[in-house]
């Protein structure tokens, strides 16, 4: 599916470029017997339910006409969310410096399968996350998921991106 996913992302992102949205994330993904195409989009004032339907109108012809995805599959576009999914390098590296859980298939040497704390350092191999006053490397093999978590009150530069 990563395939599919790196496809979609270079068939579409210029596009989503050029009227005036970035391209966050591209999620091909089987929900029950359902495969959803996720499009996920993003500018500096948010997104709106009209920036979805624009961004949807715009690719619409482009997939259909690339014809990637032999299984027929809804396309949704969505903004990422006030917490947001952090997949790729430069994700990581955007939010290093704000509070992050980190998800692990299973216990580690310490004893945690979750992580919450600031993210540090963002490396090829591991992550480094200080929680409670102590760093934590987490090598990256070993991680199932990674999001921003959102606190009232912190992450004040979430709102200034």
């Amino acid at each position: 599916m990563a395939n599919i996913e790196e496809k979609v992302e270079n068939l579409i992102k210029k596009k989503i470029e050029d009227i005036g949205y970035e391209l966050y994330d591209v999620l091909y993904l089987k929900e029950g017997k359902n495969y959803t195409l996720r499009i996920v989009i993003d500018n500096e004032k948010g997104i709106s339910l009209e920036d979805c339907e624009k961004v949807n109108n715009e690719i619409t012809d482009i997939l259909d006409e690339a014809d990637y995805i032999k299984d027929q599959y809804f396309l949704e576009v969505s903004s990422p969310g006030i917490e947001r999914l952090l997949r790729k390098d430069w994700q990581l590296n955007k939010y290093i410096g704000s509070k992050v859980e980190v998800n692990l298939f299973k216990k580690d040497e310490n004893g945690f399968k979750e992580y919450i704390g600031i993210l540090k350092q963002v490396d090829e191999d591991s992550l480094t996350i200080k929680q409670d006053n102590t760093d934590y490397n987490i090598l990256r093999k070993n991680i199932s998921q990674v999001k921003t978590i959102y606190e009232e009150g912190e992450n004040e530069n979430e709102s200034n991106r």
